[in-house]
């Protein structure tokens, strides 16, 4: 023919469009029926965790308080959860997922008691403490030095810490959260937690297990395979 063919958009990635999914899942009905999030089975109290309620610590990812809060949540999983997944991989991406929102809430839970002294702190819930985490893994191992943002040109270290001050206006967003998701990711990226990474190899393994292998077959949504040079071939074609 003789125009140039249209490109097609490009399938989002499988875990990603997945916790997208769940976010809306868990947080919709309680919107409608006017429930606050702190109230919801899924939000991160101390005194359900104490009663073994320990799913608390990965389902509070989930949670939103309004729709404001969700489509800011959806943004951030929309583009910081999909870079992270299409960088390392859908293994990959599930497992540092949970790792990051495990780890983030228990230093959350630590520090809330000391912290509320000094300050009124907002509680922890939705996507951003875990999309920091991954920023500062992706920002600690990036071989940038500079990069512009806002017009201005930051050292690439300080853009977490920058956004951090930016995601400060988001309604129902918790600093402190946030603060330990950044935290957790940037010791990570460091190597401090090198006994959670594990090689490629095991991603590929794990690439042909269940529940992956479901995943796989999801029409419309984009598998990223757990080998990098599987992921190059993937981009290239």
């Amino acid at each position: 023919s003789g125009g140039a063919a249209m490109a097609a958009p490009r399938a989002p990635p499988a875990a990603t469009a997945l916790t997208l999914l769940l976010s809306v899942g868990a947080s919709a009905p309680g919107m409608l029926r006017a429930v606050p999030a702190a109230h919801s089975a899924a939000s991160l109290r101390p005194a359900a965790l104490r009663d073994g309620e320990v799913h608390r610590l990965v389902t509070h990812i989930f949670v939103y308080e309004d729709l404001a809060s969700l489509t800011c949540g959806a943004v951030a999983i929309w583009y910081f959860a999909g870079s992270f997944e299409r960088n390392v991989g859908t293994v990959k991406h599930c497992f540092l997922t949970i790792t990051f929102s495990v780890l983030s809430a228990l230093l959350y839970l630590l520090l809330e008691p000391l912290v509320s002294w000094v300050s009124e702190v907002g509680d922890a819930k939705g996507f951003l403490p875990v999309a920091f985490a991954m920023l500062g893994v992706s920002t600690t191992r990036s071989r940038m030095k500079r990069t512009l943002l806002f017009g201005y040109r930051l050292p690439v270290v300080l853009v977490p810490w920058f956004v951090l001050c930016v995601a400060w206006v988001i309604p129902h967003s918790s600093l402190l959260g946030n603060l330990c998701g950044l935290l957790v990711g940037e010791a990570y990226g460091l190597g401090y937690c090198f006994c959670l990474d594990f090689p490629e190899s095991v991603g590929s393994k794990l690439d042909q297990v269940f529940p992956f292998t479901l995943l796989k077959r999801i029409p419309g949504l984009k598998y990223i395979p757990g080998s990098l040079a599987e992921r190059r071939a993937a981009e290239s074609s």
